[in-house]
């Protein structure tokens, strides 16, 4: 296995499905397998604890939104002994860096394409917790979500609106030269699937929440 990143609470390792499972049932495919590593800092019944619901989480979480027609990894293990998933390992270029080599109107299409399979998440009563490019793979022409090591189940209109804020100041920081026509495309393809007043109720929270971002920033500053 080959280690491809590692988090504060977790190490992200590439591994072939052969190599991993011993049995040549998917030769030649590429699987994650994500481990939740322990913390020495925590007691070790709450560490362990804590681990566990939180590996369990992330694979119904996924479940859920596959089941939703989210285009995001399958799962094809659970380990809880050792808190590891083992997931479909999506090949493709990252969305970040592919917005910013190709032309407006393909851009655009895929932010539409974004907003789509975000409204399909929140249908499902699930909230990413990190939405940003980075966490987006183009793979054969569709867009799929990864890394739902934050994700929820929460279908509040705060949950959602802090998701959508999140992705909003993510384009911002990334793709600053077109990210508002970037993200008015990501809201019309939300509204496509979440309907318009859904989509209407989640736009005027993002504004909420800017302005209480806004209102603590000048208390902050007297």
């Amino acid at each position: 296995m080959e280690l491809i990143k590692q988090g504060a609470e977790a190490k992200i390792y590439a591994a072939y499905f052969d190599e991993y499972f011993g049995v040549e049932l998917l030769p030649g495919e590429r699987v994650i397998v994500k481990h939740r590593i322990p913390k020495g800092y925590r007691i070790r019944e709450i560490d362990e604890r804590l681990r566990k619901e939180r590996t369990v989480r992330e694979a119904r979480i996924l479940h859920r939104a596959k089941e939703a027609g989210v285009n995001c990894p399958y799962v094809y293990e659970v380990n809880l002994r050792d808190t590891v998933i083992v997931m479909e390992f999506i090949e493709g270029e990252r969305l970040k860096e592919y917005l910013e080599a190709i032309p407006m109107e393909e851009r655009l299409s895929l932010c539409r394409e974004v907003g789509r399979q975000i409204g399909m998440l929140h249908s499902a009563g699930i909230v990413h917790g990190d939405l940003t490019t980075s966490n987006m793979i183009l793979r054969r022409g569709s867009i799929y979500l990864i890394d739902f090591g934050l994700a929820d189940f929460d279908s509040t209109l705060e949950a959602r609106g802090v998701d959508m804020h999140l992705l909003k100041r993510a384009m911002e920081s990334t793709h600053y030269m077109w990210f508002e026509e970037g993200f008015e495309e990501v809201l019309k393809g939300y509204a496509e699937v979440m309907g318009e007043a859904a989509a209407s109720e989640v736009e005027e929270k993002i504004v909420e929440i800017e302005s209480r971002g806004r209102y603590r920033e000048r208390a902050w500053t007297g």
